[in-house]
């Protein structure tokens, strides 16, 4: 069991930025992967970045350049940032977390509750 709990979002200008946290405990060695995706009204959800274990970094083609993904280890728990500049009105959406665990070769994927992010003047 993989537990996420998040943080970060609100409401922001365009032009602004965000930072999102998500911390991850439990079954964290387990974790091969996390990640953010958002969803915005009436749309479906989508990849926004993710970093693997090994640190392979990917985003989705309209974040390169304005969003930076990292990640920190430490003893119990693993946290993935989601730095988030030159916001636009379309960022807005909920973004959640994500954590994929892989053993024996099966995987499993963690959702966390989601935070909302407004970009609005």
């Amino acid at each position: 069991q993989v537990q996420l709990v998040e943080s970060g979002g609100g409401l922001v200008q365009p032009g602004g930025s965000l930072r999102l946290s998500c911390a991850a405990s439990g079954s964290i060695s387990r974790i091969a992967s996390m990640g953010w995706y958002r969803q915005a009204p009436g749309k479906q959800r989508e990849l926004v970045a993710s970093i693997t274990s090994s640190g392979s970094i990917n985003y989705a083609d309209s974040e390169k350049g304005r969003f930076t993904i990292s990640r920190d280890n430490a003893k119990n728990t693993v946290t993935v940032y989601l730095q988030m500049n030159m916001l636009k009105p379309e960022d807005t959406a909920v973004y959640v977390c994500n954590a994929v665990t892989l053993m024996l070769g099966i995987s499993y994927a963690y959702w966390g509750q989601g935070t909302q992010v407004t970009v609005s003047s």
